[in-house]
């Protein structure tokens, strides 16, 4: 993800496309194609493919066959949908998003990949923000990943650099001043009996919510300071990562699997077993840990990257700056 040279390879072969003019608008005559199915359609789509590089073969067949469902399949998996072979209308709208803007966001996107750290140590994590997934990697290599939830558009999460140095087991949720004048004064205020049964308790003059698998963070928070106030955490709210676009949070990161991570970054002190980290993780009693190896985190917004294996992702510009950035690159350009 990191190594952004091979976007501009990419932008080579999209604006040659684009020069051919032989990228053509797509209008489907059904809501849904499913292999076996034949229609017109099911050959633009095909050249679509084969342009791009999804299908290796080029061949103007009405029906959806084996390769086809194949090439749909890495399409999906480069785009972030799910990957059920079924070419439906998300699938549509990414391959009539007009060329222009798609050669637009590589162009960006390798500017966004000229501001990331160059120099970094042997392991790394990265949060993309708008491919809602979390990356940990050991000698500058993937290691291994996973789905996040990042913030709304009114919430979002911001783009910066830390040291994770802490996890914290069964923490308190410390209800942030936005959030208990909105939300949970007003709740208060319509039901006398709304902290207790929500496991809260006053703090001062602020909430907090108790320890527990009830609690918002979950069973374990993961620190990096930083003046954003963001952090990772776990989150009862699981079926959240099974959908497609996870942008829910009030601007902190949600992790799928927060028990994976904690040993992942507990690994190095032996002390910390996994039957140790699952009884704190349990215990409904925060505990602070420091980690004796704090680890660079990474939050980054990349509507467009090349994954490790070599393949080019695109995902939708959820918080809308993709045109703001290209505008500047353009008056940049013509000074």
């Amino acid at each position: 993800m990191l190594k952004s040279c091979l976007l501009k390879a990419n932008l080579k072969k999209y604006r040659s496309i684009q020069d051919e003019g032989s990228w053509k608008t797509i209008s489907p005559d059904k809501k849904a194609y499913r292999k076996g199915d034949s229609s017109k359609v099911i050959a633009e789509i095909r050249d679509h493919l084969f342009l791009i590089g999804d299908l290796p073969l080029k061949n103007n067949s009405p029906v959806y066959d084996d390769a086809l469902e194949t090439a749909v399949k890495k399409f999906q998996h480069r785009y972030g949908l799910t990957e059920d072979g079924i070419i439906g209308k998300s699938l549509i709208e990414e391959l009539n998003y007009p060329l222009k803007k798609r050669i637009e966001q590589l162009i960006v996107n390798m500017e966004r990949c000229r501001w990331l750290p160059l120099a970094l140590r042997k392991d790394y994590f990265v949060v993309n923000i708008p491919e809602y997934r979390f990356h940990a990697f050991e000698n500058d290599t993937l290691a291994w990943s996973m789905k996040v939830v990042v913030g709304t558009d009114l919430n979002k999460t911001a783009v910066f650099s830390g040291m994770m140095s802490n996890v914290v087991f069964s923490p308190y949720w410390n209800v942030p001043a936005g959030i208990l004048n909105k939300e949970i004064l007003p709740a208060i205020r319509r039901n006398s009996n709304y902290l207790e049964n929500n496991h809260m308790e006053w703090n001062g003059k602020t909430v907090r919510q108790k320890p527990g698998p009830w609690n918002a963070l979950g069973k374990v928070k993961f620190l990096f300071p930083n003046s954003h106030s963001i952090y990772l955490h776990d989150t009862p709210s699981k079926s959240l990562f099974s959908l497609e676009r996870r942008a829910f949070s009030h601007g902190c990161i949600r992790v799928e699997d927060p028990r994976r991570l904690a040993i992942y970054v507990l690994r190095h002190q032996p002390e910390w077993t996994e039957e140790k980290i699952d009884e704190a993780l349990n215990a409904e009693k925060e505990k602070f840990v420091k980690i004796n190896q704090p680890i660079p985190v990474i939050i980054t917004y990349l509507t467009a990257w090349v994954d490790s294996e070599g393949n080019l992702n695109f995902r939708k510009d959820i918080y809308k700056r993709d045109s703001r950035l290209a505008k500047m690159i353009i008056e940049n350009s013509k000074l």
